[in-house]
């Protein structure tokens, strides 16, 4: 049996730079560092940095007065921002550039006095942090038929967003529906995409061109891991999430001649090659391993000025 790795797979830039942070944080301080929700959705990240010493949070409010607390890849709104100031909190931003960007979007079409729809899943941190940038002026659809149903109070001054770990596949038909019913309204550019979304799911579109079945491993509560397997599927190829060689099922891949593997932006390499390697031992002496071609993003995120060497 053959298994192909994607490429590009695993975290991206901004997964790098918020572990990081927490790391850099740690190494410069012998009080216990706080960092509110996960820093990525990975438990196996967010257990080894509790090993080293971080505390998870849900809320400013849990961290004791004068901590210092980091805010997740994820983003946060203005009134978690206004809460740490309050407990007198040491904040550091590990919010992912990308999500910065998109805040700055909402901040930007608010002084021009548009309302905005954004497209991304209802819970998710991402989105209630984005939400959060405008309270009271903001719409969230998560699919085309959502748009129908749609109330707004001015047609005609409408602007829209994207949580970033979705893709321009996964919008596009939002966006359509969106124009076509509200014709003048703003649609992001497409650089405001996540890059890191949208080239691993086009690796694994290569991978459902020649795989039999797609494992991705990520956590269950990462919506890039998730959309991963959702695109396999669509292409006809069975495909499963998996958070550690452990889930896989031996049945899977009996009489298989190809497995395709990638990953989620949030997930270690090492859960990858554990991967691997049971599967090569599933399948035995016969299993050879090979990987798409390495793609370079070119993409680096410089790290909060106070945490620079």
């Amino acid at each position: 049996m053959k298994v192909v790795l994607a490429n590009p797979r695993g975290f991206c830039a901004g997964v790098d730079r918020a572990i990081e942070i927490v790391q850099r944080a740690l190494a410069r301080t012998d009080e216990p560092v706080y960092v509110r929700h996960e820093i990525v959705h990975n438990r196996r990240v967010v257990d080894d940095l509790h090993a080293k010493g971080a505390v998870f949070v849900e809320e400013p409010d849990q961290a004791p007065t004068g901590a210092q607390l980091i805010y997740s890849a994820h983003g946060v709104s203005p009134a978690v921002r206004r809460v740490t100031e309050k407990r007198g909190l040491r904040p550091i931003d590990a919010t992912c550039p990308l999500v910065t960007k998109v805040h700055r979007e909402v901040h930007r079409m608010r002084r021009e006095g548009l309302d905005i729809v954004m497209i991304g899943h209802a819970g998710h941190v991402e989105v209630e942090g984005t939400m959060g940038q405008a309270p009271g002026a903001m719409y969230l659809v998560e699919k085309p038929g959502d748009v129908a149903g749609l109330e707004v109070r001015d047609a005609s001054r409408l602007g829209c967003v994207t949580q970033t770990t979705l893709s321009v596949d996964d919008t596009r038909e939002v966006m359509n529906a969106l124009k076509a019913r509200f014709p003048s309204i703003e649609l992001p550019r497409r650089d405001d995409i996540c890059y890191a979304t949208q080239n691993r799911q086009n690796a694994v579109k290569e991978l459902a061109a020649q795989a039999e079945l797609v494992l991705i491993v990520g956590a269950p509560a990462s919506s890039n891991s998730n959309r991963l397997v959702e695109v396999a599927t669509k292409l006809g190829v069975p495909s499963y999430l998996i958070t550690e060689a452990a889930d896989i099922d031996a049945a899977w891949i009996e009489g298989l001649d190809c497995v395709g593997v990638s990953a989620g932006a949030s997930t270690p390499e090492f859960l990858v090659a554990q991967v691997v390697e049971h599967l090569c031992a599933l399948a035995g002496d016969d299993s050879t391993i090979e990987s798409l071609p390495v793609i370079d993003e070119g993409m680096h995120f410089k790290l909060p000025p106070e945490l620079r060497d």
